[in-house]
């Protein structure tokens, strides 16, 4: 019900109208923080990520991402909303509250951790969350098992730490609501193929299950299945 409520105000609302008056379904966002962290990094990934979603799936979404601010009521008309960086995150209270309630409401975010954004972003989404942990998700959830099959989790596009990739999420009433990719760089793996010289397999399985994360964004409300 919370899903089916939230789209109605994501149509209703008008501040995206340059995506409305063109007839695309939604547009997605990337998030704007305070705290000097590079909000603003992968500047071609999400472009990418759209671009494949629309050409391999069907979708409708606006080509051009939007950027959006966490205290922003803005915010609440974007279904999915993509944040990454590489340091530090800061949330004041309001910012916290905002975010709090736009992920209540049925609102769904994806964190990427560009190496380095680990330590602030579970901070800061304890202000968000104080009640809740992130938990990791077992490999046969439906995030993985959408349009592609990802069997064994989140596949490795950077190596860093020699850490294996890992996808932790934020439950609330059995909905996943925030989905955090650690230790993968799905971000990198979406951006031009000249930026990170990567092997065209290997971005095409980061596009692959940067697609699995916006559909199951758009189409699921029940969690852990």
């Amino acid at each position: 019900m919370l899903k089916r409520i939230f789209f109605t105000i994501v149509i209703l609302l008008t501040t995206n109208l340059a995506s409305v008056a063109q007839n695309y379904s939604f547009r997605i966002a990337k998030l704007k923080y305070n705290g000097g962290g590079d909000w603003y990094a992968n500047k071609t990934s999400l472009p990418n990520l759209i671009r494949f979603c629309n050409q391999n799936l069907n979708m409708n979404i606006a080509p051009d991402e939007a950027v959006v601010e966490v205290g922003s009521p803005e915010l609440f008309t974007y279904p999915f909303v993509h944040m990454t960086g590489h340091g530090n995150v800061v949330f004041s209270d309001s910012e916290a509250l905002n975010l709090r309630n736009y992920l209540l409401s049925g609102g769904f975010l994806h964190i990427d951790d560009n190496y380095g954004l680990d330590k602030y972003i579970r901070q800061e989404m304890k202000k968000v969350f104080p009640e809740y942990e992130f938990v990791e998700l077992p490999y046969d959830h439906p995030i993985y098992r959408q349009k592609f099959n990802f069997t064994g989790g989140l596949p490795k596009i950077h190596e860093h730490d020699n850490k294996p990739p890992q996808g932790f999420g934020i439950i609330h009433k059995g909905r996943l609501i925030c989905f955090y990719t650690y230790e993968t760089d799905l971000g990198n793996g979406w951006e031009d193929a000249e930026i990170h010289n990567d092997p065209e397999h290997v971005r095409q399985q980061a596009l692959r299950m940067g697609a699995n994360i916006v559909t199951y964004a758009i189409t699921h409300g029940d969690g852990l299945q």
